[in-house]
């Protein structure tokens, strides 16, 4: 698929990492000699010290965003962009189910995708709605999964969990997964739930060491709203969101997921297929 040329690019880096920095400094010097308008994040800008690029804004529309780093990372930027960016992974990290392109691919596959001969893939994200017994509420956004979970001390707790207003089950575990197709390949894997093709629309979901062993995964529609409720009281659990941000949970609190009007779009190049990644990250054979 051919697109219109690539002008505006972000560079966003994994925070900490000196391998990440190295490549985004040397990746600015590329882009700016090609005359694209930069942007980088607050600390590559700061590291840098250049007045000919501009720190990276999430709620700002780029052409392009450049992520350096994993999976991790590039979740991080996926949640919060607030325009449909096309967003480039570059792994520069372990299993990267998500990062397209690996360090040694990054500059030819830029030199196509400056030139806009690339796809994308529409990734779903979640919405998610926490809800206190008090009034209290907070918001986020998952790519890969929603977890409400205990801590390692904590006994197993409960949770009623609706679809749409309809009673699925109370699940007696240490905890529930509601993942995304995307995530499929995350903890939702560990727990024993089922791999789903990226672009399948649905949700999953799945108890962590269930005390019932006839609950299992379960895949619902995306248009589906999810609800579970905290039953326990006098525990520590947690709701986690990609893994990266969340909140403790009391007793009565309820927490509502469902698909997003929003979605990240993936550049794909490649030529390499979900299955070509299964196979390679986890070492299904050739």
């Amino acid at each position: 698929m051919s697109r219109d040329q690539i002008r505006s690019v972000a560079i966003v880096t994994k925070g900490g990492s000196r391998e990440a920095a190295r490549v985004a400094q040397e990746l600015t010097e590329w882009l700016l000699r090609r005359g694209i308008e930069l942007a980088v994040d607050a600390r590559s800008h700061e590291s840098q010290g250049r007045d000919d690029i501009s720190v990276y804004d999430s709620e700002a529309s780029y052409d392009l965003v450049v992520v350096l780093g994993g999976d991790g990372t590039l979740m991080s930027v996926a949640r919060a962009l607030r325009h449909k960016v096309p967003i480039l992974g570059v792994n520069l990290g372990t299993l990267g189910f998500l990062t397209e392109i690996n360090r040694g691919e990054l500059y030819p596959c830029l030199v196509e995708t400056l030139a806009g001969r690339f796809e994308t893939v529409s990734r779903s994200l979640l919405d998610v709605y926490l809800s206190r017994p008090d009034g209290a509420a907070l918001r986020y956004r998952a790519l890969n999964d929603v977890v409400v979970t205990k801590s390692a001390l904590a006994r197993i707790i409960d949770l009623r969990v609706e679809v749409d207003q309809r009673l699925v089950a109370r699940y007696r575990s240490d905890g529930l997964i509601l993942s995304t197709p995307t995530g499929s390949t995350a903890y939702n894997l560990s727990a024993g739930g089922p791999i789903v093709y990226p672009s399948l629309p649905v949700i999953v979901v799945t108890p962590i060491c269930p005390h019932t062993l006839t609950h299992r995964p379960l895949v619902v529609p995306e248009t589906s709203r999810i609800e579970v409720k905290l039953e326990t009281p006098d525990q520590e659990v947690y709701l986690t969101v990609d893994g990266q941000e969340g909140t403790t949970l009391e007793r009565g609190d309820s927490v509502s997921v469902q698909s997003s009007a929003s979605h990240a779009e993936l550049v794909h190049i490649s030529g390499r297929s979900f299955y070509d990644g299964l196979r390679s990250k986890l070492r299904w054979g050739s």
